[in-house]
């Protein structure tokens, strides 16, 4: 080295190959990304990846469809971005992974949202014609399709935006109407009478996942039912002989509006009951012994004193020993006109169960009479148990799927007394007229119908007081009841028979023909044995769902959406199955959409072999969830060929009774498989204490602010990093999380960019073998995470963590962070800044930094493509390519190297070691920078062929010296250029060697 005199290190800076870029630091996505997605949209982005990726293997993952009404919250954000980075990952393997955006745009949602409208302007939803009614619905549908369609591409989610589906489409009620009619020719349909989910307020079915379940506080009652007949029970039959005494069983209700449409009891054949005696009256009352003191304590709340509380004078009757006994209903002596004298116990002229509900309506006060006169017999019910209540359950089959069940089996039918809004209807002989029924007031302790029974001399027990989990409309948030009336079901129990044909009248390729196949219910369970879940835990809760389900009610009584397109013989009861008339029916929604239907001209639809005036044309509209159900025929097979299978659907948990099923139902129904070969489901955003969010808490979390805000990467880093499988938080400290984690990997690209700045590949670049040690290392934890990022994306490689974006997104930014900038960068920033630019290392550090970049901003695109986009093009900006037509990342498997991790990872452990040890002399300012430090440990290093003094950043290590980590000021000079503390700089502000010659070219 020269003897030249100190220079001022300011001197140097000129000299030194600091990286150069104008990427920026600061990223302002607000108002980037708007300007990103226009160019996407200008070059048609989707459309030439379509045409670079085709013919490659495919991967479909199938849009559920959110409904067309309001802006997208956090759910639907949540939703789309992870859909978008699955697809936009696979995509990065090469495979053309097309991506179908949807809406479902039928159905109660939106047509609630008409009727709100109606009822502000004081208008009848009733007084409007249909036809008018449902163009107001798509229009209102139209407008909010418009409206979040713009939303979604804010979020950067890439799709055939120009093509959406949607279920209110020409074609997409055709091809609804047309799966409908599969399940009719296959005989999968019947039209009955059942409880149903009933809103009293929307005035129709629901399906269980348009149900939510709310705590309530209803009104719980005791009645009391006289036994009249009870011919195996010798303890009754001997009370029963006495004139003057009288026997009651107790029923325990908590829907006290069921009590006048009662028309049976069930007991419980193994338990015991007891006949408890009204301490010295005439009267004793049949309750379950397990519940005898429960029911006595309300009965002491009510009745003070009512009943004897000695156990030794109760008489046990065995519950099989009511097969045979009768009671009267509670309210029948109320209702008979005065000097009435007929035995109500041995009427004649009892309510028929088979007419239908408008011959009831039809009938006279005798008749309705009738009714409360009959007998209600006790039937043995294997529900009936004694967790609560006393045993004896009241059967209303209007109003119970149980209670249904067992009276069907039994002969006895519903007699649908409750209307549509939830009134007992006029001419009903007990509170006709009245309701509604789900009014608290009504049913109270103190309303009509406690006062009836009270008045009888039927209610041992009334209190307000019973809490409960309760159905609930998930769009009114009013209460629901079962209510029996006419609906067409899918049946899940019955044999499914019979080819099922296309609507050409052709013969399906399906498994389901032969004379006596599986049920529907057995076909959708195996179906779900063969559909991978993702988390695998979800099995259980699909599986549990179908296997409990009763038969799917298809029918609403609503106004629109598709209707059951269906010709129902008025005499024999039986609809039409003929494929010439089904392919009339489809062709005509084809041409008209649904509207067609209720404006048709029936008569030419049905042809010259059948009469209009034998059929009644049905006008009830198919559930919506039978709509979404269908998507994967007209959206799936529509655009990519018949029997063709979504790779992936995507949604949260609550689908598993909604869309997965319904889509699995009516797939497994016409096709006999799931339309999917596997099913992703998320959890849901809470707020940042882990509340639900809700206006009224005023804790919702709005996707758009954040946007208008932060930026949608913020968004996608947050959802990305979310273990999405469980229900996730979302606040200000959660996104300050995402935005920090942002920051630190968009800084990781600016370094990279200003390394690269003059990169020239041709030149510089060295091969694996010509490259230092500790860049080969680098190249194997490159190859380390290339392989767990695979395990993510794909589903051959990948196991356990198969779309577990979290994992991936942690190891890029763990990569980044601690591989790249805490380590690597760091070492190698004195390489990068003070050797020659021809020298080796330099130039296989560079090399280096080529390969993480094209790697990371590939890995990342799918995470934050908008940033990615703004890295590729600030680097190659006359490119016109995107960085979203780039595919994976070719990262050679042999760079993995276990004896260099084993080597390297004990080297990055000491390197922490050494800088805790120093850390304390930085506090103290004794050293100001680690570079000044002269290290001495008692360890050997496994540091052949590497200066760990390089890759600790110190002065100088000795090894083998004393115990533990020493560390001392250098007195050594510092190089007024490099700032490294060397021996043979012989004052501070002179030139190391290298310098020296760099200087010197």
């Amino acid at each position: 080295m020269t003897d030249q005199p100190s220079q001022k290190t300011e001197d140097y800076k000129s000299t030194v190959f600091l990286p150069q870029t104008d990427f920026p630091m600061k990223a302002g996505l607000a108002q980037k990304e708007p300007a990103i997605a226009a160019q996407w949209e200008a070059m048609d982005l989707y459309g030439k990846l379509r045409e670079k990726r085709a013919g490659r293997e495919r991967f479909i993952l199938h849009d559920g469809p959110p409904y067309a009404n309001g802006d997208i919250h956090m759910g639907h954000a949540m939703n789309k971005v992870l859909k978008d980075i699955i697809v936009r990952s696979q995509s990065l393997l090469g495979k053309d992974a097309p991506y179908v955006p949807g809406w479902d745009c039928h159905g109660l949602p939106i047509e609630w949202k008409i009727e709100e409208e109606y009822r502000k302007k004081k208008l009848n939803k009733d007084e409007v014609p249909p036809s008018e009614f449902r163009a107001q619905c798509r229009a209102y549908a139209d407008k909010w399709v418009d409206v979040q369609r713009e939303q979604f591409k804010r979020l950067g989610i890439m799709g055939d935006w120009e093509d959406p589906y949607l279920t209110m489409k020409f074609d997409a009620e055709a091809t609804i109407v047309g799966e409908l009619l599969k399940f009719a020719e296959s005989g999968q349909l019947y039209r009955g009478a059942k409880p149903v989910m009933w809103s009293p307020v929307e005035k129709t079915a629901l399906a269980e996942a348009e149900v939510e379940y709310e705590d309530v506080t209803s009104t719980q009652i005791d009645v009391a039912f006289e036994i009249v007949e009870a011919p195996n029970a010798p303890a009754l039959q001997t009370l029963l002989k006495q004139s003057h005494l009288k026997t009651y069983a107790v029923i325990w209700t908590t829907t006290p509006w069921t009590i006048p449409v009662n028309q049976a009891l069930a007991y419980g054949p193994d338990i015991d009951y007891v006949l408890i005696p009204n301490g010295g009256t005439v009267e004793t009352y049949l309750v379950a012994k397990p519940l005898a003191d429960e029911f006595l304590k309300r009965c002491e709340r009510e009745n003070p004193g009512l009943l004897s509380l000695h156990e030794s004078e109760w008489e046990v009757v065995k519950g099989h020993q009511l097969a045979g006994a009768v009671a009267r209903h509670p309210i029948f002596n109320l209702l008979r006109h005065p000097g009435e004298s007929r035995d109500p116990a041995s009427s004649s002229d009892p309510v028929q169960g088979s007419e239908t509900p408008d011959q009831v309506r039809g009938d006279d006060r005798e008749r309705q009479l009738a009714f409360f006169a009959k007998p209600r017999p006790f039937l043995p019910g294997d529900f009936v148990t004694t967790d609560a209540g006393t045993g004896l359950v009241h059967m209303a089959p209007d109003h119970g799927e149980d209670d249904f069940a067992l009276c069907k089996a039994n002969g006895i039918n519903p007699v649908f007394a409750v209307e549509g809004d939830g009134k007992y209807r006029a001419d009903w002989a007990w509170l006709g007229g009245q309701g509604s029924v789900i009014n608290p007031k009504f049913v109270s302790k103190d309303g009509p119908i406690c006062t009836d029974l009270r008045e009888a001399g039927a209610l041992l027990a009334a209190s307000d007081d019973f809490k409960h989990s309760y159905p609930h409309s998930w769009r009114s948030k009013a209460k629901i009841i079962y209510r029996c009336t006419p609906q067409w079901f899918i049946p899940m129990d019955q044999p499914q028979q019979g080819a099922i044909t296309d609507m050409d009248g052709g013969v399906m390729p399906t498994p389901l023909i032969a004379s006596n196949g599986p049920t529907l219910r057995e076909v959708a369970l195996d179906a779900i044995a063969h559909t991978r879940w993702v988390p695998e835990r979800s099995t259980n809760r699909i599986r549990s769902m179908v296997e409990g389900r009763p038969d799917w009610v298809i029918s609403r009584q609503r106004a629109w959406g598709v209707p059951i397109a269906l010709y129902v013989h008025r005499k024999s009861g039986d609809y039409l199955v003929d494929p010439a008339v089904n392919a009339r029916i489809v062709e005509a929604f084809r041409a008209g959409g649904a509207d067609a239907w209720f404006g048709a001209d029936h008569a030419s639809l049905l042809g010259p072999d059948y009469d209009l005036a034998d059929y009644e044309v049905v006008n009830d509209i198919l559930d919506v969830w039978f709509d979404s159900g269908s998507t994967h025929s007209f959206v799936v097979e529509g655009r990519y060929g018949e029997g063709t299978r979504a790779d992936l659907y995507i949604e949260g948990s609550d689908q598993h009774r909604g869309w997965f099923q319904s889509s699995l139902l009516e797939s497994c129904g016409t096709r006999g498989q799931a339309p999917y070969k596997a099913v992703l489901t998320h959890g849901f955003a809470l707020d940042g204490s882990g509340k639900k969010m809700s206006k009224s808490l005023g804790n919702v979390v709005d996707p758009l602010k954040i946007m208008g805000e932060s930026g949608a990467d913020i968004l996608r880093v947050w959802v990305a990093s979310t273990d999405y499988f469980d229900d996730v938080r979302i606040g200000k400290e959660v996104l300050a999380g995402s935005s920090d984690a942002y920051r630190k990997l968009r800084n990781t690209f600016r370094y990279m960019l200003g390394a690269l700045s003059d990169y020239d590949e041709e030149v510089e670049a060295v091969s694996y073998a010509e490259m230092p040690e500790l860049e080969r290392y680098m190249l194997h934890r490159l190859a380390q995470l290339d392989a767990e990022l695979r395990a993510v994306v794909d589903k051959e490689k990948g196991s356990e963590s198969w779309l577990e974006f979290s994992r991936y997104t942690r190891a890029i930014f763990d990569f980044a962070n601690s591989d790249l900038s805490a380590f690597f960068f760091d070492i190698r920033k004195d390489c990068l800044y003070c050797d020659a630019k021809s020298d080796p290392k330099r130039r296989a550090y560079r090399t280096l930094l080529d390969t993480l970049f094209h790697a990371l901003v590939r890995y990342v695109a799918p995470i934050i493509p908008f940033t990615a986009e703004e890295v590729w093009q600030s680097r190659f900006p006359n490119s016109e390519d995107s960085v979203h037509f780039l595919e994976w990342p070719e990262v050679d498997p042999r760079w993995i190297d276990t004896h260099l991790d084993d080597k390297w990872t004990e080297l990055r452990y000491q390197r922490e070691q050494v800088n805790e040890a120093i850390e304390p002399y930085r506090r103290e300012k004794l050293i100001r920078s680690s570079l000044e430090a002269d290290v001495t440990m008692g360890e050997l290093l496994p540091s052949d062929g590497v200066n760990f003094a390089e890759v600790a950043i110190v002065a100088r290590v000795e090894m083998g010296v004393g115990d533990g980590i020493v560390v001392k000021p250098s007195d050594w000079h510092k190089c007024g250029r490099c700032w490294r503390l060397l021996p043979e700089i012989t004052q501070d502000g002179a030139l190391c060697d290298r310098c020296d010659s760099v200087l010197k070219g």
